[in-house]
């Protein structure tokens, strides 16, 4: 198996938002998604499609597609996005049967250097849902320190929810780069 990513183009947006739009309501509940938030297709092709091409210093949110043997089987984003500071990331894998082996890990080990990178980042947190137990194992895995668990509404798609923040500091991505 060959792990690869690349920024979001244009012709991802239709795998994107099928992921968000006919996922099982099981998967997006235990997500944390209020699917009373789900937005239509226009509107979602349309906001993720307004981030690219947009400079990195001055995205809203900044999406790399996750391939496996060349084939786009997931994504991880970053909103919330301070540059030169920090971001929040969100990481997806899209077919069931791509989950709960590992694929995950992988996938976030090479995406992490390239926030980093891209939007010269100090720190990356991550708040999955605190009852979703793959983010949180995966984020566990690959060198994620937590930090705490508390009640909010983590993004505009979701219910409020008690959620696990966990942060990775530039100072740790040397051990990813080394694994790499």
């Amino acid at each position: 198996m060959t792990f690869s990513i690349r920024p979001i183009q244009i012709e991802d947006l239709e795998s994107l938002a099928n992921y968000w739009l006919n996922s099982s309501d099981e998967h997006m509940i235990g997500m944390g998604v209020d699917l009373s938030k789900l937005p239509s297709k226009p509107e979602l092709t349309s906001m993720l499609g307004s981030q690219i091409g947009i400079a990195l210093e001055h995205k809203r949110s900044y999406a790399l597609i996750w391939l496996l043997d060349d084939i786009p089987v997931g994504h991880c984003n970053v909103n919330q996005i301070e540059y030169g500071k920090q971001a929040f990331m969100h990481l997806h894998l899209w077919q069931n049967d791509a989950r709960k082996k590992g694929l995950g890990a992988e996938f976030v080990k090479l995406s992490i250097p390239h926030f980093f990178k891209d939007l010269k980042l100090q720190q990356l947190f991550c708040e999955p849902y605190a009852l979703n137990p793959a983010p949180n194992k995966t984020l566990k895995k690959v060198g994620f320190t937590f930090v705490k668990e508390h009640i909010c509404i983590p993004g505009y798609l979701n219910f409020e929810q008690p959620v696990k923040r966990w942060v990775f500091n530039k100072v740790d991505l040397q051990k990813i780069l080394n694994e790499l």
